[in-house]
């Protein structure tokens, strides 16, 4: 009895301390659980909350030649509904499905434009009727007023270009090909009386039929200083191909006059008059009027195989301007923007970037290591701890001006942003203190940035994916690529019309679905695609050691062998 009673117990026992382990057993696999969603939620809320993404860890197994081709269909829906809707105008409204055009006879806005993209994308029977309505139907003997700036970068830049591309690619080449260089010449004879003014500075304006410059009928009779520092390239290599020094001379004039104000830092006020050859206004930015005097310093020296140093001493001079006077911080997450002057140099920041400003972080770069890869540039002797800061900051701008893009409710960046910054972060001289850290946060980077109401407009603008072509080539790093595809992607959902009436730019980018400006601005095939299709592009597809781009991202070569060499020199 004695033993029943105990295995009894022992039974009872048993019974009675397993529902315990059962109990302890449940509560540890219940804390797992408990922490492994803790953990599951931390990381959807970081992963939703950072503005940089992940897909550009598995970059190498993304198919880029898949997202070329999507870009090249693109420009394919864009020119074919051009050419089926407006075929001949200036200008395309996409909405409406009409051309309206800005002389009496049209220019080729459109068509000279898109000439390069079409051939680098080797769309070869798209290039049959360009080259026939450029033969038959483009005159330039027009009473049409007409911008000297863009005129160049656009039209004769796109004739140059696309001369160039007819000999480098065998695809592009036909027997008409002479009709490029042809135009190109009779049109640059035609604004050559803008440099007729008393200072060399050239006028805002030409009158084609009577060849005549024109001052400015705006802003005291004074030229836009970006205007006048941006027709060097396409001027030098013209007088390269036909050997006439003539558009040498004339354009690099202007940057002697523009050298001889002395501006403080190498920073220039954004107005000259052409007359005086002064500048007439202290304000200094680097958006609209500013920007791409500081992006022909470069690139000049580029052209022409660094035979012309005074531009790459006039950039380094202004780069540390920009970072002394212009660079400064956000309030939330300390990102770092190209703030204005609106009364120059001593003056309080400007807490306002233009998207025009996204150009600069590409520069940078390629201004550092001269075109070639950061890995090869950092084996070469001139490299040093200058350079590597430089790349820095192209970086620390680059994340900014995709910030423009990923705080909007459409992931299409605003015309304007403007910043919340604090107000000592607004005095002057802000690169002779110490910057805040950046912090990577959606949540703060959505209260830095302000987009006005009459500034929330996207016009299809190309320079930030042009920086993101240039700082991929150049860091081979996949975020770049990454950023570039989710731009393009927020193109096609927000822009894309239908029945297949092309891509239209937008009146806010916060407003879904946006509203339509019925315009499809020359630029988007010009640039913005052809950036676009680049930075999806193996890298020895045009290398960025071989070629310069103009402001218009046409396609000039480098060159080896130059007959001039400057003809002036800094005092």
């Amino acid at each position: 009895m004695a033993v029943r009673r105990k295995k009894a117990a022992t039974s009872r026992s048993s019974q009675h301390s397993h529902p315990s382990s059962l109990s302890k057993s449940s509560f540890g696999l219940l804390t797992v659980l408990i922490l492994a969603l803790s953990f599951i939620l931390a990381l959807f809320r970081w992963a939703n909350d950072d503005p940089i993404g992940l897909y550009h860890h598995v970059g190498s197994y993304v198919n880029w030649d898949a997202r070329r081709e999507e870009v090249k269909s693109a420009f394919i829906t864009s020119w074919d509904a051009y050419f089926n809707n407006a075929w001949g105008y200036d200008r395309y409204h996409p909405v409406s499905e009409k051309g309206s055009q800005m002389s009496p006879n049209g220019l080729g806005w459109i068509i000279v434009d898109s000439l390069d993209t079409i051939m680098l994308m080797n769309l070869t029977d798209r290039l049959v009727e360009p080259r026939k309505w450029l033969q038959r139907r483009l005159n330039y003997n027009q009473a049409q007023d007409v911008n000297t700036f863009e005129m160049t970068i656009r039209m004769l830049g796109g004739l140059l270009s696309a001369h160039y591309l007819a000999t480098k690619l065998p695809y592009a080449a036909s027997r008409r090909d002479s009709v490029y260089l042809a135009k190109a010449v009779e049109l640059a004879d035609r604004l050559l009386p803008a440099y007729e003014s008393r200072s060399g500075i050239p006028y805002a304006s030409v009158h084609l039929a009577k060849a005549k410059g024109l001052i400015s009928h705006t802003d005291g009779g004074s030229s836009s200083t970006a205007e006048a520092g941006t027709v060097q390239l396409e001027m030098k290599y013209l007088s390269y191909l036909t050997g006439n020094d003539t558009y040498w001379r004339k354009a690099e004039r202007a940057m002697e006059v523009l050298s001889d104000n002395h501006a403080e830092d190498g920073l220039v006020p954004i107005f000259v008059h052409p007359d005086s050859g002064k500048f007439t206004s202290r304000e200094i930015r680097l958006g609209s009027r500013g920007d791409s005097y500081y992006e022909y310093l470069v690139k000049q020296y580029l052209q022409t195989s660094g035979k012309e140093p005074v531009y790459l001493e006039m950039w380094e001079e202004a780069l540390e301007g920009i970072q002394k006077h212009l660079i400064t911080t956000t309030k939330h997450s300390g990102l770092k923007f190209v703030a204005e002057l609106p009364q120059g140099i001593g003056g309080p920041l400007s807490p306002k970037m233009d998207h025009l400003v996204c150009f600069l972080p590409g520069l940078i770069a390629i201004s550092a290591t001269q075109g070639h890869t950061l890995s090869k540039a950092r084996t070469l002797p001139n490299w040093d701890d200058k350079k590597e800061d430089q790349i820095q900051l192209a970086r620390d701008l680059m994340k900014t001006c995709w910030g423009m893009y990923a705080v909007t409710k459409t992931g299409l960046a605003p015309e304007i942003a403007w910043f919340h910054v604090d107000e000592e972060d607004l005095a002057p001289t802000p690169g002779d203190r110490p910057l805040k850290p950046t912090r990577n946060s959606l949540m703060a980077w959505k209260e830095d940035y302000i987009v006005k109401p009459l500034d929330a407009h996207n016009l299809q603008r190309p320079e930030t994916v042009e920086s993101l072509f240039v700082m991929w080539r150049i860091t081979q790093d996949p975020l770049y690529r990454e950023w570039g595809w989710k731009i393009f992607s927020a193109f096609e959902k927000h822009t894309k019309l239908d029945r297949k009436r092309g891509y239209t730019s937008v009146n806010d980018v916060n407003a879904i679905p946006p509203p339509s400006r019925n315009n499809m601005e020359s630029f988007w095939l010009a640039e913005t695609l052809k950036y676009l299709y680049l930075l999806f592009s193996p890298n020895d597809f045009l290398p960025l050691t071989e070629v310069v781009f103009n402001t218009e991202a046409h396609i000039f070569p480098v060159l080896s062998k130059v007959k001039w060499q400057t003809g002036w020199s800094r005092d």
